[in-house]
């Protein structure tokens, strides 16, 4: 959770020149159908598709593969994505990692704010787990039509918090590898 006041440590002293990474743009997943996820983002969870590219030639390859890009907007401008390779398949999760790993967490405001969007969620008939306190934040997971576990967090540390976990963080990283060493 660091911000930008962090004080550079042995880790980044050597990134001063690098530019700063500013803020997430776009996060893209597959979907298996362009209209069942634009009516899963828009409608039910409110955010707006801003802008679609539909291409028969990947542009950073040139390989041959037809697809419809969206882009779902949220509030701070960064926006979640999807490609429909026209093909009907989705997602498949790696049978070796549980499905509570891989997720993307949006943010809201306030804790009513989770509390009206898990309400909202399930009046639509999606299984919802929570909201589950972790202390710092508190959270609903659910799944989207493509099988991406969603979550919707609140944070609810205060700047003190914030700041002692930030301090902590590469102590307690350091804790946890030496008491897991890699086989």
């Amino acid at each position: 959770m660091p911000d930008d006041t962090t004080p550079l440590t042995a880790a980044n002293q050597n990134s001063e020149a690098m530019p700063a990474i500013t803020g997430l743009n776009h996060f893209a997943w597959r979907c298996r159908d362009a209209e069942e996820t634009r009516h899963f983002y828009e409608d039910i969870l409110g955010l707006p598709l801003v802008h679609t590219i539909a291409l028969d030639h990947v542009p950073s390859t040139g390989e041959y593969n037809p697809y419809m890009h969206l882009f779902f907007r949220m509030k701070n401008g960064s926006c979640i994505a999807f490609f429909d390779l026209a093909d009907g398949g989705q997602y498949t999760p790696d049978p070796g990692t549980p499905l509570w790993v891989n997720h993307f967490a949006f943010e809201v405001d306030t804790v009513d704010e989770v509390h009206v969007m898990r309400d909202r969620l399930v009046a639509e008939g999606i299984k919802v787990i929570g909201p589950t306190d972790h202390g710092f934040i508190q959270s609903i997971y659910f799944f989207d039509p493509n099988n991406l576990r969603l979550e919707i967090t609140c944070n609810t540390a205060t700047p003190d918090e914030t700041k002692s976990y930030a301090d902590r963080a590469h102590d307690h990283l350091k804790e946890w590898l030496a008491a897991h060493p890699k086989p």
